[in-house]
């Protein structure tokens, strides 16, 4: 693939982030005055996709947004960073996605996510989007979204031989639907990367920790998945296929915020795999990178270049 850049089409949900600064949480029926707004926007698409573009990828996202100034500013953004918006729909009937956080003085918070535009996804929103899905070298998917909106991205991927990297997140609800069990259509991905206590819920297992994850893995690839990639935090990640299972230690890092971590180890996978062909070497350079994640506050501000992943990279081999 040298010679030409690698594309990577992302679809996962956008957000606006918006953070309240207060003396005390309020309890029900009172009010407080807050001391300080920020917004940002945010969420696991847009995060993941502005990460694989800072690795030196030709970037689609695959979203949605209302269509009042939160979504305009989710657009204006996205374009800022590069990452083409053709098919981050609009919707009239909702409005875009928010993360409301009040966080009190002693630091705890609370949140209210609402999921707004996400919610509205739909399968014909994919299949309008089928030709740079066709085109990508890898298609990276947060399937906390609408189910069909996530199967159809993974049929249109698996018909054009696309490879397929699933974070497989509980669906979103959705009317007259009472099962939430993960379709079968997700364990047809090439690698899944969810978190160990994802992994343990979607596998039904009582314990989640770095002794079992290898256990786990081993029953998410046994439903169809050519690879599992159990990410545990500072505890690195459980890497298991048909062949073999291999723990990839976390990088040491002073940790500042670690709220990015995950979208970066995600973004950085998929940039990765769209070059070359290698899991486990993926999961280092991805682990890499969400360590550096935590080294920044924020979200999108906190991801790192390809250039200081490389460099991290290079200054453990010398360690």
């Amino acid at each position: 693939m040298q010679g030409r850049t690698p594309k990577v089409v992302v679809v996962g949900g956008t957000y606006v982030d918006m953070v309240i600064r207060c003396g005390r949480i309020p309890s029900s029926g009172k009010a407080v005055a807050g001391s300080t707004l920020s917004y940002t926007t945010t969420g696991p698409g847009l995060n993941q996709a502005v990460e694989a573009v800072l690795c030196g990828c030709s970037v689609h996202l695959i979203s949605k947004v209302g269509s009042g100034p939160f979504g305009k500013m989710a657009r204006t953004n996205l374009a800022e960073l590069n990452v083409n918006t053709d098919f981050v729909y609009t919707t009239e009937a909702k409005n875009t996605g928010v993360v409301v956080t009040l966080v009190n003085a002693a630091g705890e918070n609370t949140t209210i996510t609402y999921t707004g535009a996400n919610s509205a996804l739909l399968p014909q929103d994919i299949g309008n989007a089928e030709q740079i899905i066709s085109d990508a070298d890898v298609c990276l998917i947060h399937s906390q979204l609408p189910q069909d909106a996530v199967a159809k991205t993974i049929s249109y991927a698996k018909v054009h031989n696309t490879k397929i990297i699933l974070n497989p997140a509980r669906p979103m609800k959705q009317p007259g639907r009472e099962n939430n069990d993960l379709p079968i259509e997700y364990f047809s991905a090439d690698i899944l990367i969810p978190n160990l206590y994802e992994a343990a819920d979607i596998t039904e297992q009582a314990d989640a920790n770095i002794h079992t994850a290898k256990l786990i893995g081993s029953d998410m690839v046994a439903r169809g998945a050519a690879c599992a990639v159990i990410t545990m935090g500072k505890r690195g990640c459980m890497v298991v296929d048909r062949d073999s299972a291999d723990h990839i230690p976390a990088f040491e890092v002073e940790l500042v915020d670690q709220t990015a971590r995950g979208d970066a180890f995600a973004g950085a996978l998929a940039a990765y795999c769209a070059v070359k062909d290698d899991v486990r070497g993926a999961v280092k350079f991805a682990s890499a990178a969400g360590a550096l994640a935590c080294t920044k506050f924020g979200s999108i501000e906190a991801l790192p270049t390809k250039a200081e992943i490389i460099e991290l990279l290079q200054k453990e081999d010398t360690e």
